[in-house]
């Protein structure tokens, strides 16, 4: 799916791809999350062919004209989960509605995992 809008320059569309690259590039950024990991078998399977490593992870879904974001991540031992979820809750809300222009309804994150 793709996120659409209109301004006074004309019409805007924005992928679902392009938007879960930059929530995964931010979220890569975050202290605290060392990995994101799929979240289904079948995502597992699709990501080991594809080139795309800060999208995985990453779901995108919009609804009228809002986003909303799952974020599946790996944390790093010893971090406070809490100030990390939050921390990367804020930080992809920020990012990706400065790239997209439109309002970001929710950030999800859920943590698989943790790693020493």
């Amino acid at each position: 799916m793709t996120v659409d809008t209109k301004n006074y320059y004309g019409r805007i569309t924005i992928s679902d791809e392009s938007i879960a690259t930059v929530a995964g590039y931010t979220a890569l950024d975050c202290y605290g999350v060392i990995d994101l990991v799929a979240n289904s078998l079948k995502s597992s399977f699709k990501e080991i062919f594809n080139k795309q490593q800060f999208s995985k992870g990453i779901k995108i879904a919009n609804i009228d004209n809002r986003i909303f974001i799952d974020i599946y991540c790996i944390l790093k031992y010893g971090v406070s989960v809490s100030a990390v979820a939050e921390s990367l809750k804020s930080s992809v809300k920020y990012n990706v509605e400065k790239f997209t222009g439109m309002i970001v309804d929710s950030v999800n994150v859920h943590i698989v995992g943790v790693r020493v």
